[in-house]
């Protein structure tokens, strides 16, 4: 389950250009409408629907924040996929577990250990190498990168459970995102019901591949180690770079590699670190 949430995540490059000719917001609003859809079905499966009448108002208002956040990052990272930069937006979910740890430390009074900190300075270096190549900053990946971390940041203080966490954030989207698709259709500009049926279908579908991986992400969570966990998450950038270079064909220069390979020596260790750490703890305990 876990292997086949990352996967899903790790396709998603694939399906966003599908849904061309819709621009980047009005696939964030479709994804939103029909997400919304998928989760409500699912809660009422298993029995959850009546959650958020016994949930605190505070938890309420983490998920608020949460829903500004994802919806920041979803826009963020349809339209860089479909204006051709999935290999950046690769880097961004490469870099996000060390963001959140660096996170940690700024709000949560968390310490890093040496191995950690050496991972930090090998992702800070990869970025200026890759700015430098770039010639200027991967904004893109540094939007992508802060924006998630600090959405596990907020959904780690609201203690709500994912599905439902992800049902209460599309709602509080849903309804901006209902009268911006109304306002395209008003002005003749809309895409669902002017297209061809298969693309409609895949507007439809981006409710489901939102929902899927997130419920297997949960069943994931439940039954396996989180260290193990942390390793898995390493996939979805993983086939991500490699939809950019393989599928589609973006350019890689010897010194963008460079990066790149500084980034994935500093994640094997920061790994590493993590899981001997989590092995040490154990035996301690033992």
């Amino acid at each position: 389950m876990g292997v086949s949430a990352y996967l899903m995540w790790g396709l998603f490059p694939l399906y966003w250009p599908l849904l061309k000719p819709a621009g980047a917001l009005e696939i964030l609003a479709h994804r939103v409408v029909w997400s919304l859809g998928v989760l409500l079905a699912v809660l009422v499966a298993t029995g959850k629907l009546g959650w958020v009448r016994t949930a605190p108002r505070n938890k309420l208002a983490w998920l608020t924040l949460a829903a500004v956040l994802v919806s920041f990052n979803w826009l963020l990272y349809i339209w860089a996929v479909n204006a051709g930069h999935v290999v950046e937006t690769s880097l961004g979910y490469f870099i996000n577990p060390l963001i959140s740890v660096l996170l940690g430390v700024a709000f949560l009074k968390e310490r890093l250990r040496p191995g950690q900190w050496l991972a930090l300075a090998g992702a800070f270096v990869a970025v200026l190498v890759l700015s430098y190549d770039y010639g200027h900053p991967p904004w893109i990946a540094l939007g992508l990168a802060p924006s998630f971390g600090l959405y596990g940041l907020v959904k780690k203080h609201a203690g709500v459970g994912a599905v439902e966490s992800l049902s209460f954030e599309t709602a509080v989207l849903v309804l901006p995102a209902l009268a911006y698709l109304l306002s395209l259709e008003l002005h003749g500009t809309g895409s669902f019901g002017h297209v061809a049926l298969g693309t409609e279908l895949l507007l439809v579908g981006a409710g489901v591949i939102t929902a899927l991986p997130l419920v297997a992400f949960g069943a994931a969570a439940n039954r396996v180690p989180l260290s193990t966990l942390g390793v898995l998450q390493y996939f979805a950038p993983t086939l991500q770079f490699l939809c950019g270079v393989l599928f589609f064909h973006e350019q890689m220069s010897s010194l963008r590699w460079v990066g790149f390979a500084i980034i994935w020596v500093s994640l094997i260790g920061f790994a590493l670190e993590g899981v001997l750490v989590q092995r040490s703890r154990v035996d301690a305990s033992n």
